[in-house]
């Protein structure tokens, strides 16, 4: 009769597992707002871009937001649609430009600032950014904010 085998130090160091990188332990996941922050942060930082969103989506998010609870998209996120998968993703950014601005220009300009920010702070391959330019807004064109803080104040324009 054989006696068992005591296994030895060595022994054990080779049958154990390969230890993995602390970074290979467990999984990431992002919000789809996460990335659409960070999309809109992005398209901020290039001169040239008055708002982002439609006229349409400016107005309901600005209701929405002054609804007291409501837990809206924050405005650093509207006008943004993303699509974000385990290692992709995909955004759509709509944008009212400066009159004046050279517009495929400031295209490739957000194109490019909104691939590097996603791409460095998130990890994932930006596939690809859509940009719609959905107005351009006027010297002479007061903002939104203005009309809503002239209207809610109850005063009227001088100028109709």
């Amino acid at each position: 009769m054989t006696q068992p085998h005591t296994p030895t130090p060595a022994d054990l160091q080779k049958d154990a597992p390969e230890k993995r990188p602390a970074g290979e332990r467990g999984s990431t996941s992002l919000a789809v707002g996460v990335v659409e922050k960070i999309a809109g942060m992005a398209a901020r930082e290039v001169s040239g871009i008055h708002a982002l969103g439609s006229g349409f989506s400016r107005t309901f998010g600005a209701m929405r937001d002054r609804v007291p609870g409501s837990s809206s998209k924050s405005g650093v996120g509207r006008g943004i649609k993303a699509e974000v998968g385990e290692k992709q993703a995909a955004i759509d950014i709509a944008l009212v430009v400066e009159y004046g601005v050279v517009i495929p220009r400031l295209a490739s300009e957000v194109r490019a600032n909104i691939i590097e920010a996603v791409e460095r702070m998130t990890g994932l391959e930006v596939v690809e950014v859509n940009i719609s330019v959905n107005d351009v807004h006027l010297p002479d064109d007061p903002d939104e904010d203005e009309e809503e803080d002239s209207q809610s104040s109850g005063k009227r324009p001088r100028v109709q």
